[in-house]
């Protein structure tokens, strides 16, 4: 298992390299001049060149980025162009509230999510899966956006039971919450419904139920941990994307996390604030997948078994090819 960990770490390096040569070729083509920026409309093209030329933005675009992966190895993610302040250090006051809200998003999904699709699941070709099915490809289907803006004008501007925006006390993080976490929930709620769905048609099931068990130990203790085990994989890609997705959220609801600095970076052509930025969430996405990868591992013994298997046909080939040339 360590061996399999190390190797998919390793198969990481690769993955963030190309990301970070996208988003800088990316830069590069952008229309916008972040010298022009920091000085303003009445600088002269003299003092916009000798900018340029002190920032290193007039450097080819290979130096600029070998310059940047060895600052990053280094880990010196530079300094914004536009607060003056090194940017590790304002990443680190921002990512908690991006973490905070990606998971309390993932905690109400799962939480909310699991037992709707269990719920459907056990009444399949009813009027209740039916409107479970149809609610949850509604959420689906709609932006987190426009929840947002939706609950917006609900919650905080007719009934004016929460904040509209800000996080200064628990009540500002319901509506984003509600907003990242409705999408998240049918996607989890569907999964389970039709994993379970295709467990409950197994031989071991109908067995369970011949011997006299009740329903609701048939779903709990029989069916529900192997169809559970997709539900994994789901819960970790949703975690993944949802740091992404959390841009948006932040930037509709005043949040000071990674997304909106993100964001303010790319109207600002901030160029080290996005490249890092956009490098550390990617890092994350990919961590937050070999971790679900593992866990996976860990709770189905059939991928324990093939990689034990494996590792003993490797081991037991290695063994034989010494034999032979002992042999000779």
């Amino acid at each position: 298992m360590l061996r399999y960990i190390g190797k998919r770490l390793l198969m990481l390096i690769p993955v963030l390299l190309g990301i970070s040569l996208v988003v800088i070729i990316l830069i590069d083509i952008t229309p916008g001049d972040p010298a022009r920026m920091m000085l303003g409309t009445q600088a002269t093209e003299e003092q916009v060149e000798q900018l340029r030329e002190d920032l290193g933005l007039n450097d080819p675009i290979y130096v600029r980025y070998g310059r940047f992966l060895w600052n990053t190895i280094n880990g010196d993610f530079g300094t914004s162009l536009m607060t003056k302040r090194p940017v590790a250090d304002e990443m680190l006051l921002r990512l908690p509230y991006t973490l905070l809200l990606v998971s309390l998003s993932l905690v109400m999904s799962v939480i909310i999510g699991i037992p709707i699709g269990i719920y459907a699941a056990t009444h399949q070709h009813t009027w209740r899966d039916s409107g479970v099915m149809f609610l949850s490809m509604i959420c689906v289907s709609v932006p987190s956006f426009v929840f947002a803006l939706l609950l917006i004008r609900l919650f905080g501007v007719k009934l004016q039971w929460l904040p509209l925006s800000g996080v200064e006390s628990w009540r500002g993080w319901i509506l984003p919450c509600v907003a990242m976490g409705l999408g998240l929930t049918a996607l989890i709620a569907r999964q389970m419904r039709s994993d379970l769905l295709e467990i409950i048609r197994q031989d071991y099931i109908t067995t369970a139920r011949a011997k006299g068990l009740s329903e609701g130990k048939v779903i709990y203790r029989h069916s529900l941990k192997n169809a559970a085990i997709p539900v994994i994989m789901v819960i970790g890609g949703v975690f993944g994307s949802s740091l992404g997705g959390s841009l948006i959220a932040e930037q509709i609801y005043s949040i000071p996390g990674m997304g909106d600095y993100i964001m303010k970076g790319l109207s600002n052509r901030d160029y080290p604030v996005i490249q890092s930025g956009i490098l550390v969430i990617s890092s994350m996405f990919a961590l937050v997948i070999l971790l679900v990868d593992v866990i996976f591992a860990l709770v189905d013994p059939r991928i324990r078994s093939q990689y034990v298997s494996k590792k003993r046909g490797r081991m037991s080939k290695i063994a034989k090819e010494t034999e032979e040339i002992q042999a000779v």
